[in-house]
């Protein structure tokens, strides 16, 4: 029996930007800072039904944690597994606590008009040709709120280095959508937004002679 090779494919994420890249079970995700400091809203949608998606609440329940340990699951609102952590070069500092950035919260800082998050994933999404009605409670990697022991939210700029990266392995078929956040009203991109990129690692498959 023969052992097909595996295929890498590279994705950039223009800053403010978003995309979407299908991907298999047992297909790897690498989500790269490019630069630094640049915080990417990460989802995850079941490829078969796209109202089935990867959910920070029902992943807190599932491992008793703010984020994911390596080597543990991310999972749907239908609590099935849809992505597993299995490396991070960075510091490890992630969020799973933030809401996807929208035209709504620039209005609230006096911004008519905005890049968003929000509209990132549609964006996206309808480059492959699907559409949702629901911007799901990202995982908001490289993120930096801590949270202090009276429950308060600090808005920090984040500490991951060129070239940090974090892996997830896809536990299903699905659409994964990266957002380099446009957000430049606080400290959380450093002096400003910059790109992301995203690189496929095609699970190796057996080929039967």
């Amino acid at each position: 029996m023969e052992t097909a090779r595996s295929s890498s494919t590279h994705v950039e994420v223009p800053a403010g930007d978003g995309r979407a890249v299908r991907v298999q079970a047992g297909d790897r995700v690498d989500v790269v800072d490019v630069d630094g400091a640049q915080v990417g809203d990460v989802f995850a949608f079941a490829a078969a039904d796209v109202t089935e998606y990867l959910s920070a609440a029902h992943t807190r329940t599932a491992t008793g944690r703010l984020m994911p340990r390596i080597g543990e699951q991310f999972v749907t609102n239908r609590r099935r597994p849809i992505l597993t952590l299995v490396a991070d070069t960075s510091p490890g500092i992630h969020d799973m606590l933030i809401a996807a950035c929208d035209l709504e919260r620039y209005r609230a800082f006096g911004i008519a008009e905005h890049r968003s998050c929000a509209a990132n994933v549609h964006a996206a999404l309808a480059r492959l040709g699907v559409t949702t009605s629901v911007i799901p409670q990202p995982v908001n990697v490289f993120m930096n709120i801590p949270v202090g022991v009276d429950g308060e939210l600090s808005w920090l700029p984040a500490v991951s280095r060129p070239g940090d990266s974090i892996t997830f392995e896809a536990a299903m078929d699905c659409l994964v959508v990266v957002s380099a956040c446009p957000m430049d009203l606080n400290a959380i991109n450093g002096d400003r937004p910059t790109p992301l990129a995203i690189d496929i690692h095609a699970a190796t498959q057996e080929v039967r002679p």
